[in-house]
């Protein structure tokens, strides 16, 4: 086709194909960035808990006033809910991934070696946590009974100082890359070497905010400590049974148990991914929803500008059509003429998402735009600007040559 006619056209209605630029670009730009965002927020959305989420319950509770002896109670405690019917296993733990609020230390090959600190979490509980979380140790071994220590109250956990841990892979890696971490040590804080005597694939730490690799730097630290420490039991579910039903049955052993506690909040693991994501849920809702809004109002620039260009043109098409223009050369010169604007508008776009990812950088700390949303945004608004002319150029396609000529 030839192009010296339609660039003709565009160069003699500057004012609309620069609105019409200036409207794809825009579109482009938000367009290609918002992707990004749906996609990152989504990852979070999905991302591997390292636990067995289905069949855990999280029992949070508090006592009122003094306890004679909150060891002894979280002993009988973690006996009764482990003889409960649907009850595979419970276990006292510090924290649970995907929650709020977690324990962390600063973490060292060696004593004196502060400039390669790692930040990580401590997942820290008795004989049992493992097995309710659902983990495996995948190399080394699991914890001995006599590696436990008893730590009866806050003054004795300040002074805690553990000698073997457990840890993730990826927090085996950021101390020693490459290396088997089985049988090397790592220091927290004191002079005490603590050994890694196993690993876990994965357990992520339980606040957001980390980098994928950091959300990985987790240990498990075995210490049989009373439920004032640390306010929460889990309980792993038999597989046939129901979550509620269970969880409804532990709180009222519990209860039963120790009328002077409060429950403060009892979950199903899923119900408590549910709602630690519904931030990230309401903003991919938000994105997706402003993207559909630009994509909409685009559309219909396209096909206002084509349909006034159509109405503007009606002599000219039944001219061309009385020289022997067929229906279908009348339809590619409107999509062709679509194209360019679409193809200038893109290029612009494709520059202005570039600008927005670099400033979205500096503010939010986000990372580099990936190079392959550029061109999904442009095959994106091809095919929109495609589909948006397509019915006003058939409108024009269909002008017969008498019509045109009785409207001169």
């Amino acid at each position: 086709m030839n192009l010296r006619p339609i660039l003709s056209s565009l160069a003699r209605h500057k004012s609309a194909v620069a609105i019409l630029f200036a409207e794809v670009a825009l579109t482009c730009a938000i367009l290609c960035n918002a992707l990004f965002l749906i996609q990152r927020r989504l990852e979070a959305i999905h991302v591997d808990s390292g636990v067995e989420e289905t069949g855990l319950l999280h029992i949070s509770l508090t006592g009122i006033g003094e306890q004679d002896d909150a060891m002894a109670q979280t002993r009988t405690d973690l006996t009764a809910l482990r003889s409960l019917p649907g009850v595979a296993n419970a276990s006292l733990v510090s924290q649970l991934p995907l929650t709020n609020s977690s324990w962390n230390s600063g973490v060292t090959k060696t004593m004196d070696d502060q400039a390669q600190s790692i930040n990580a979490t401590l997942y820290i509980g008795e004989d049992a946590m493992l097995d309710t979380f659902g983990l495996k140790v995948v190399a080394g071994r699991g914890f001995n009974p006599d590696e436990f220590t008893e730590v009866q109250d806050e003054a004795a956990f300040n002074q805690f100082s553990p000698k073997v841990a457990i840890i993730t892979r990826g927090m085996a890696e950021a101390l020693y890359p490459g290396e088997n971490a089985i049988g090397k040590s790592f220091y927290m804080g004191t002079s005490t070497p603590i050994t890694i005597i196993g690993l876990v694939d994965s357990l992520r730490r339980p606040s957001s905010g980390f980098s994928a690799e950091q959300a990985e730097y987790s240990m498990l630290l075995p210490v049989h400590f009373p439920y004032t420490l640390a306010h929460r039991y889990i309980v792993r579910t038999k597989p046939n049974a129901d979550p509620k039903q269970v969880l409804d049955a532990v709180v009222a052993e519990l209860k039963k148990l120790n009328p002077r506690r409060v429950i403060l909040d009892t979950e199903h693991f899923p119900d408590m991914r549910h709602e630690f994501f519904a931030q990230d849920r309401s903003m991919v809702a938000l994105l997706s929803i402003v993207c559909v809004i630009l994509l909409v109002v685009t559309a219909f620039g396209i096909v206002g500008l084509a349909s006034f260009w159509v109405q503007q043109r009606t002599k000219q098409i039944g001219v061309r059509r009385a020289l022997g223009a067929t229906r279908g050369q009348i339809l590619r010169y409107f999509q062709t003429e679509n194209f360019i604007i679409v193809t200038g508008g893109v290029v612009i776009g494709m520059l202005l998402a570039y600008g927005i990812n670099q400033l979205l950088m500096s503010k939010y700390e986000l990372p580099r735009l990936p190079w392959f949303y550029l061109p999904i945004g442009a095959l994106s608004l091809w095919l929109l600007g495609q589909i948006a002319v397509f019915w006003p150029a058939l409108r024009a396609a269909s002008i017969p040559p008498a019509t045109a000529t009785r409207s001169v």
